[in-house]
């Protein structure tokens, strides 16, 4: 534009801004993004109205116009100093204010915009065009501002009903996820010299984050913190660092996980109550050692071989302090700690050896205490899970050494009710682990395993009854925690050794699955008796029992059906639990053409990790490795740095819809119709958002039954 005509141009469009609609002012903020972007600092008259304009178009009901305002500021921010100085708490608030009620685009653009100004604000822009100012912002300020977002959500603001929907945190999620993104986008910026200068500020200050009450009030919020926290380090460490800065990064982790484990350890040998109680409040440590030691275990995994030297250092004593958070009172702590042995064995596979011998015996010397059984047990499954990426394997004597150390886990359990739980679930959890080294190691054991499986199940009708009628609340609980872990071992026999699942084998196992599928149909009852305390054991034990039914051969199975029929149909339309959206059965049934309309699009993106968070309307705050311990060993999703299986609900209502989907096809025409009618009056007879949650899983069971149907075609 030729003199000062652009002065008489973006007056123009300020005007028509007053009275556009969302299609105007997506295209006038447009217009003055590529204003900026060619005038530069010659538009300096301009920047204030143009700054105001862009404030309220910020917050606009219209996603793109928000998108389009961000870009404008993005650009604005590039010669206007008053944003990154005198303006640099209000562009924050406005920043936190657009994150509320966004979209993925929104985030990306406002969170740009955000982490970009602050590090303008930290490290001031030098050059023509650009005066000096006379204070540059701390980096402590800078970072305060986006800790502010995420634990408070900016200033008081945006406190609507809508934050109940999302799972009834204080600070509503799109807003910590969308500050999650400033963060990476404004170190980023700064650059990965600056990173590595100022790692163990900014470590101290991310890790900070968990310690916020607001952050953990619910489980689902400190599951989506974490997440939260693990994308910042993982997203910059491990792209923004070269491999001398990763591994002086891993060191300075390294000794936030002593730290962390040395109060602790401080806060539970305390005699004094009155000093315990406060020091308990270290149990906030749990969420910061998970972020650290699952951060730690993927750099180590990064470098590789390059990691040697520094797992064998005794100065730092990477592994020491590793396996010392394996006995925390937590149970999150000692599975990320699991999974961080499994990543350095995976980085350095002459290490699975020696690390399974430390563990075995560290297992046996300290079998009577609780912390140890389930910590040492999920290292040594951990371990055995990484053997399948190890192409050397481990000595078959290992695997023997651990089935005898499982199977007296198992003989002994009732021996001392305060560890009956854990023994159970530690020596079902080796078990199922040893199932992945495959039929060459398990095939010389199988006797023995069949044997304990059958033990396990009555052997008649009238042995079942009778431990229904004399049972209490605990015995139940541990019946089917360790008839779950049975069930669980057998499904990974059948995934990892199907060379060994012969037709004698089968039929071994199948009058053990009648029993199982006659106890799954008294549960209700048994619920009703005994509350609570058992309804968690029992939704285990169904998931597990539906996964093992869908793997066998529906012909071995057709005895069963009546009875498991019945049962998934009430799982699919009368859950206990209907708060839960179904939409996360979806996308595996959907073709990859129309899978973008359900956001698997997210899945080809950087932010897929944080992002999946909101795809179930912000309820579940994403999957963790507590929910299902026995996701351990198993191999990772493609695109998956840790483990996430869904709650236990969730898990059962999947494993319910893919059994249906097997036994569906085999079915009469006659009793098809039976079926689909039924469906059809439980959606009828159901309201509101339990109807919804109804029809989805009543389409996807359908969905996958048409979908095994096709594969007989």
């Amino acid at each position: 534009m030729l003199g000062n005509t652009y002065m008489d141009t973006v007056g123009n469009l300020l005007k028509a801004m007053k009275s556009a609609e969302s299609q105007g002012r997506y295209e006038i903020m447009l217009s003055l993004q590529k204003i900026l972007s060619g005038q530069g600092a010659t538009a300096a008259s301009c920047h204030r109205d143009i700054y105001k304009a862009a404030r309220s178009c910020l917050t606009d009901r219209s996603m793109a116009v928000r998108c389009a305002a961000a870009k404008c500021l993005l650009e604005l921010q590039n010669e206007a100093v008053f944003m990154w100085t005198t303006e640099l708490e209000n562009v924050a608030t406005l920043c936190f204010k657009a994150f509320e009620g966004s979209n993925y685009d929104v985030r990306v653009w406002v969170s740009k915009l955000l982490g970009t100004v602050l590090a303008t604000a930290v490290v001031p822009k030098q050059g023509p065009g650009v005066r000096l100012v006379v204070r540059k912002t701390m980096l402590a300020e800078a970072m305060d501002l986006l800790a502010s977002g995420f634990s408070r959500g900016g200033s008081g603001f945006l406190r609507v009903s809508g934050e109940m929907l999302k799972g009834g945190s204080s600070v509503n999620r799109d807003i910590r996820i969308g500050v999650t993104q400033a963060y990476v986008a404004f170190i980023s910026t700064l650059g990965g010299q600056w990173l590595e200068l100022n790692f163990a500020a900014l470590l101290e200050h991310i890790l900070e984050l968990m310690s916020h009450p607001k952050a953990t009030q619910t489980q689902i919020d400190a599951i989506c913190c974490r997440r939260c926290v693990s994308f910042i380090l993982r997203t910059t460490v491990g792209s923004l660092l070269g491999e001398k800065a990763q591994i002086a990064a891993a060191k300075e982790i390294c000794q936030v996980v002593g730290k962390q484990n040395k109060a602790v350890d401080a806060a539970m040998s305390d005699t004094n109550m009155e000093t315990k109680l406060d020091a308990m409040d270290v149990s906030a440590s749990q969420h910061v050692l998970v972020c650290t030691l699952q951060e730690l275990g993927s750099l180590v995994q990064g470098l590789g071989s390059t990691a040697a030297p520094l797992l064998q250092d005794s100065t730092i004593g990477v592994l020491d302090k590793v396996i010392s958070v394996l006995l925390h009172p937590s149970v999150s702590a000692r599975l990320a700690a699991a999974w961080c042995l499994r990543c350095f064995a995976v980085a350095l596979p002459s290490e699975v050896s020696p690390l399974l011998d430390r563990c075995t015996e560290r297992l046996s010397a300290l079998r009577s205490s609780p912390e140890a059984v389930t910590g040492y047990s999920f290292a040594i499954a951990a371990l055995l899970g990484a053997v399948q990426q190890c192409p050397l394997g481990i000595p078959h004597e290992k695997g023997k050494l651990i089935m005898t150390q499982a199977e007296d886990f198992l003989r002994t359990a009732i021996q001392n009710s305060r560890l009956s739980v854990h023994r159970t679930q530690a020596g079902w959890l080796l078990f199922s682990a040893l199932m992945t080294l495959g039929p060459a190691v398990i095939h010389r054991h199988l006797p023995r395993i069949l044997l304990l499986w059958k033990s396990v199940f009555p052997q008649s009708p009238k042995d079942l009854e009778m431990e229904r009628n004399r049972g209490d609340c605990f015995t139940w609980q541990v019946m089917l925690e360790e008839r779950a872990g049975a069930l669980c071992a057998m499904k990974c026999f059948m995934l990892y050794c199907k060379d060994l699942l012969t037709d004698d084998v089968i039929e071994r196992l199948l009058p053990l699955l009648t029993f199982a599928v006659a106890l799954s149909t008294k549960l209700p009852a048994l619920n009703k008796s005994y509350g609570t305390p058992l309804k968690s054991a029992s939704v285990v034990f169904r998931q597990r029992l539906y996964e093992v039914l869908a793997l066998l051969p529906p012909k071995n199975c057709e005895g069963m059906f009546n009875s498991v029929l019945k049962e998934l149909i009430a799982e699919l339309t009368l859950a206990d639990n209907q708060m839960f959206a179904a939409t996360f059965l979806l996308p595996s049934l959907c073709h990859q053409d129309d899978a973008l309309l359900l956001g698997a699009w997210l899945q080809e993106t950087d932010h897929r990790f944080i992002e999946e968070q909101l795809k179930l309307g912000g309820i579940l705050g994403g999957g963790s490795l507590e929910h299902d311990p026995f996701a351990i060993y198993q191999r990772l999703a493609d695109g998956e740095l840790v483990p996430t299986p869904l709650p236990p609900v969730l898990s059962m209502i999947r494993a319910a819809v893919e059994l249906f989907g097997v036994i569906f096809p085999g079915l009469d025409v006659k009793h098809r119709a039976q079926v689909l009618d039924q469906f059809t009056e439980s959606i009828k007879q159901t309201k509101g958002s339990k109807q919804q949650t109804v029809q989805l899983n009543v389409f996807a069971a359908f969905c996958y039954g048409l979908k095994v149907s096709m594969l007989f075609l």
